[in-house]
């Protein structure tokens, strides 16, 4: 076995070869900016710095939906003609983490294949690591990095676990709600909050046979974003048919984002929307560090045993607890 070890880029050799569309250092970025040890994640704020400001010609678009309703063969679908049409399309397609082992549980690029063999696309799976919002907590780094390599379109695919998916939010620009055919009896409980975000509901599977159904169920869901408030001003909310398995309604779909884009470019929203994508990532990142501190404080540590003990015990009610862990964090800050 050889000594010699693999070499490890600098930060400049990082910057130099994202921009230049190295996708073996953009994935290997990416890994830094998933990994939490302490000397990756240093590396990767400071390509992250180095590369800010190069994606601002980019579109950013989440697609959610439930399970099963074709979120990853759309996808496809609307990547390759993206890519046919000369652009470079980045996909994220965020797997549920399994609550045992942590890793993914779908975890390979096979739902994708046509388009992960094309030059001009990029997708990456991660896992969600469990968190809420049906994405994963580095998304939005990965977001930057990959516009920073030169992808002007980015496609967030995300879990589908319900209201949750409302994050996915806070770092797009155009929300692709995806809906089945038939599903328009469930607009109360989850879908309400997922529709409140979507600029646009695309009904999939509306394929040869299915047309009456899906045309009944475009009518409901039409019904329903009236009764909604405006996400944005100067953008009415529309419902359209799509079938990813039969290349229909794919290019509309695009061409809808395209004026979303124009539309919100001329009254300001977009530049507005990143710059609040910016302040929740901001303080999305905060709380994440304060959290890591707390927990790897050495009090808090050593007092977590005993407290958990006492409130499991019935002696110490949750909030006591929580307080007592505060304090010892305190003290352990000013040490």
């Amino acid at each position: 076995m050889s000594g010699r070890h693999r070499h490890e880029p600098t930060v400049e050799e990082f910057v130099e070869g994202i921009r230049n569309g190295d996708r073996r250092l953009l994935s290997r970025a990416i890994t830094l900016v998933e990994s939490s040890r302490p000397e990756h994640e240093q590396l990767a704020h400071e390509i992250l710095d180095r590369c800010l400001g190069d994606g601002s010609a980019s579109i950013r678009i989440g697609v959610t939906g439930a399970p099963g309703a074709g979120k990853s063969t759309f996808i496809e679908a609307l990547g390759l003609d993206l890519v046919r049409q000369g652009k470079r399309v980045a996909v994220l397609a965020i797997d549920p983490s399994s609550s045992r082992s942590k890793g993914s549980i779908l975890g390979d690029k096979s739902r994708m294949e046509r388009l992960a063999a094309h030059p001009e696309a990029f997708i990456r799976p991660t896992p969600s690591s469990g968190f809420l919002g049906g994405t994963s907590p580095r998304t939005h780094e990965t977001i930057l990095l990959c516009e920073a390599a030169g992808y002007e379109v980015i496609i967030v695919e995300t879990v589908g676990v319900g209201q949750s998916e409302i994050v996915v939010n806070s770092m797009v620009d155009f929300v692709l709600l995806l809906m089945l055919p038939g599903s328009g009896d469930q607009l109360q409980g989850i879908k309400r909050g997922i529709m409140e975000i979507a600029d646009l509901v695309a009904v999939n599977k509306a394929d040869s046979g299915r047309q009456t159904i899906a045309e009944n169920s475009k009518a409901d869901f039409e019904a329903a974003l009236r009764l909604l408030p405006e996400k944005h001003s100067g953008w009415k909310r529309k419902v359209l048919l799509t079938s990813a398995l039969e290349g229909s309604g794919v290019s509309e779909v695009w061409k809808t984002i395209e004026a979303f884009a124009a539309a919100m470019q001329q009254s300001g929203e977009w530049n507005e929307q990143r710059r609040e994508q910016s302040r929740h990532l901001l303080h999305a990142i905060a709380e994440e560090q304060l959290k890591r501190q707390f927990y790897n404080a050495v009090r808090v540590k050593e007092a977590k045993a005993e407290v958990e003990q006492q409130v499991l015990a019935g002696k110490l009610s949750p909030f006591t607890g929580a307080v007592e862990l505060l304090k010892a964090f305190r003290s352990d800050r000013s040490v």
